[in-house]
């Protein structure tokens, strides 16, 4: 049944081609001029910050371009929405896990922005300013799995987002906080080793970098098996997290105009 959800989040997205065109567009552009700000900025610095130097800083920004798509770094209030109209009721009454029904539909979202949102910013890299990536297969291998956790990590964070919904009529304050958090904290803007002390040991402490920074040290093999541990971690506290606040939420609901 799960696996019936995740192919009918598929193609689901796979309907929007254009829409898709103009993303994987937007990410080419976008990563463009991130990269050149970023190596004007290690430039400025004397060649090399905090062990990144032109080209591992262009690797990082593309592969972050690559990324956004299947991770989904932005928003989505599908869950709320139902929430605020009460269709989350015919949710409740159907013989699916909700959480899981929802979370093997976006994993279906995640695995198709894979192939249109992610290779034409590797190939933009690649041609513009060229990429640095490990030639051994381990990295690559061990990538996957962090990029597979990273997507289900943001469902997570997501979800929990979505749920403020039951004590809340307009989400747009909540949102807006996790897209600010989440895209500063997560290594988006710059990344995480960048950071000052203080605002490192802060990130550390949330989920954010385990989205982006970390699949993106594994597959350039800055870090290994104990990041992806710890984005294990972070998922399964998460997820633990989002199903006892649901069902705190379902037992306070509240179906606002009828």
């Amino acid at each position: 049944m799960y696996a019936t959800l995740f192919v009918l989040g598929f193609r689901r997205w796979s309907a929007y081609g254009l829409a898709t065109l103009g993303a994987a567009f937007t990410n080419c552009v976008f990563g463009l001029i991130r990269s050149a700000v970023m190596i004007a900025v290690v430039g400025t610095a004397g060649g090399t910050l905090a062990g990144y130097d032109r080209a591992t800083t262009a690797t990082y920004v593309w592969l972050g371009q690559a990324l956004i798509g299947p991770v989904m770094l932005f928003t989505w209030t599908e869950l709320a929405q139902r929430i605020g109209s009460g269709d989350i009721a015919v949710d409740l009454a159907r013989p699916v896990d909700p959480m899981l029904s929802y979370f093997a539909a976006d994993l279906g979202r995640a695995a198709f922005s894979v192939l249109p949102r992610g290779i034409p910013p590797l190939l933009a890299g690649l041609l513009i300013t060229g990429l640095t990536l490990p030639h051994a297969a381990a990295p690559y291998a061990l990538g996957a799995v962090s990029v597979t956790i990273a997507c289900a990590l943001s469902f997570a964070c997501r979800w929990l987002v979505n749920l403020s919904a039951f004590w809340l009529l307009d989400l747009r304050g909540p949102m807006t906080l996790y897209l600010v958090l989440s895209g500063v904290l997560c290594g988006l803007v710059v990344p995480v080793r960048w950071f000052p002390h203080w605002l490192a040991v802060v990130a550390a402490a949330t989920p954010f970098p385990s989205l982006l920074q970390a699949p993106i040290d594994v597959l350039t093999g800055k870090a290994g098996l104990s990041t992806v541990l710890t984005q294990a971690l972070w998922l399964l506290g998460l997820l633990g997290l989002g199903r006892a606040v649901f069902a705190l939420g379902t037992r306070k609901l509240v179906v606002q105009g009828g």
